[in-house]
């Protein structure tokens, strides 16, 4: 049985990309600590950006309602406060300045907490610990080994993202298509149009089983980059981070957060970090 957090506080009352560097400045916030706080304790409702888009930690369901291993665990947050939770699906760049402008008081999108995020924003605890990989063609791996051999490889992938930047550092090539499926981006690697496409473990091996028509696999021994994922917030929000800090521990402790993982992620535990894997 959980218990309710923070029940004073009002009535209860509801992308393969996520590396989005940095943000906007945290000034315009700083003047005013804790206003998100304020305005969820007035409202009994807080507001969280998530893109709907990204595979399965915020995506729309066959009967288009918006559920995913994030969405699902800001939901049994809210519900540990005592109040509604409202989602605004917007892109990763959007979501800083609508944090920093107070349009919403979270950002839940496989945000993981970097040196250059934390001078703007802050983040809660960590609930999701990930590793980069590679997809790459079956047959031959791409010819690729370490990272030192993406240089004169053809990546796959969005631009702005810190996987493209990465690829782009080891001397790869970035091609980018507007606007289409994964499917595309894999048959793309498996006809040699490129070579590779590096993102999130997780998300790139629940989209290889969902596609094995496709004759592409994560690599089986390209890891690097270890991450922590977290709700991010605008800067000073001290009791809005204590109190969702306080939530997501219980969540963490009995056990739900683990199981919603298992729900989305093939009936893997992104909770904890595995540690037989050797990281480049």
């Amino acid at each position: 049985m959980k218990k309710q957090l923070f029940p004073y506080i009002g009535l209860a009352a509801a992308a393969l990309l996520s590396a989005c560097q940095g943000g906007e400045p945290a000034e315009e916030n700083a003047s005013n600590e804790n206003q998100a706080w304020d305005a969820i304790e007035e409202k009994g409702t807080i507001v969280v950006a998530t893109a709907g888009t990204l595979f399965p930690t915020s995506y729309h369901d066959d009967d288009n309602e918006l559920t995913g291993f994030e969405v699902e665990l800001v939901k049994e947050v809210a519900d540990l406060l005592g109040v509604d939770v409202t989602f605004e699906e917007i892109g990763v760049e959007t979501m800083t300045q609508a944090l920093n402008s107070g349009r919403v008081h979270l950002a839940a999108n496989s945000l993981a907490i970097t040196e250059e995020r934390q001078k703007n924003f802050d983040f809660s605890l960590p609930y999701k610990f990930s590793y980069g990989s590679a997809i790459v063609r079956a047959d031959d791996l791409s010819g690729i080994e370490t990272l030192e051999d993406l240089d004169g490889k053809i990546a796959l992938g969005a631009p702005t993202t810190t996987y493209m930047q990465k690829a782009e550092s080891y001397g790869a090539e970035p091609l980018f298509f507007d606007n289409v499926t994964n499917d595309v981006y894999l048959r793309a690697v498996e006809t040699g149009q490129g070579d590779v496409i590096l993102n999130d473990f997780y998300l790139q091996s629940i989209t290889v089983e969902a596609m094995p028509d496709i004759d592409v696999v994560v690599h089986p021994t390209l890891f690097y980059d270890p991450s922590e994922q977290a709700f991010m917030m605008a800067k000073g929000e001290t009791r809005l981070k204590e109190a969702v800090d306080e939530a997501l521990e219980q969540l963490l402790a009995d056990g739900t957060a683990s199981e919603l993982s298992k729900q989305f992620f093939n009936g893997q535990d992104v909770t904890t970090l595995p540690d037989d894997i050797e990281f480049q």
